[in-house]
């Protein structure tokens, strides 16, 4: 069981499909799950992110081994920076101050890690590092869910139908609803009748009240357009 596991790290025909595969068969798994709930790096992506990064490490192995030269971390630094552009890519920030893609481009950056311990032999680690990036992308997911439908505090994007009305709105929602921690005034970017917008950071009286919290926001005069961010 040694000798196996011992002929597995070295570097030849064998280890070369079998890095290669593993890294095609997680980098998969993991870009099904990103794939299938709509995310912009999905199967390929994540196929690519991991192959590449395996045979980057076993290109970086080849050349240390054959010619004595070279530093055997080097091309795995190189891959663990690079893939930041990759993964700056995915992050948006809308015209509403949302911020979107944050656990795509962790994702992909986990995946290139990922990579690199197939590509170098490190197969332990790949495996239930899989297993555990699934896990936080799906399982944790819900729990995050479930945990801020449960807070009382969240972030809205509010639109003024006018400048006058902003303190008539901001008074009744401290009465009815909730007390505003924060308050920032932005361009509006969704009612073509609106003519000033805000982001608020508001704590809900009651979590009883979260569920309707926007539409009661919408409902109060002069607000043209309400969402949660």
């Amino acid at each position: 069981m040694f000798e196996f596991s011992t002929d597995l790290k070295a570097l030849n025909d064998t280890t070369i499909i079998l890095r290669l595969a593993l890294a095609v068969l997680l980098g998969g798994i993991i870009g099904f799950e990103r794939g299938r709930t709509g995310r912009p790096a999905g199967l390929r992506t994540h196929i690519l992110v991991c192959l590449g990064s395996a045979m980057a490490i076993m290109t970086n192995q080849y050349v240390y081994q054959e010619f004595g030269v070279g530093d055997p971390t080097r091309i795995a630094a190189q891959v663990i920076s690079g893939i930041g552009f990759l993964g700056a890519g995915t992050i948006i920030v809308t015209g509403r101050h949302q911020v979107k893609g944050l656990t795509t481009a962790a994702g992909l950056w986990a995946t290139a890690c990922m990579g690199l311990a197939i590509g170098i032999g490190f197969y332990k680690a790949a495996v239930f590092g899989c297993g555990l990036i699934v896990f936080a992308t799906v399982v944790l997911h819900r729990l995050d869910n479930y945990m801020l439908s449960k807070s009382k505090v969240l972030d809205v994007y509010v639109e003024f139908s006018d400048s006058t009305t902003i303190t008539s709105v901001i008074d009744t929602i401290k009465e009815t609803m909730a007390h505003i921690d924060a308050i920032e005034m932005v361009k509006p970017s969704y009612g073509e009748k609106a003519t000033v917008a805000a982001i608020m950071t508001i704590r809900l009286k009651k979590k009883s009240i979260r569920l309707d919290a926007m539409a009661r926001i919408c409902e109060i005069a002069g607000v043209e357009f309400a969402e949660e961010i």
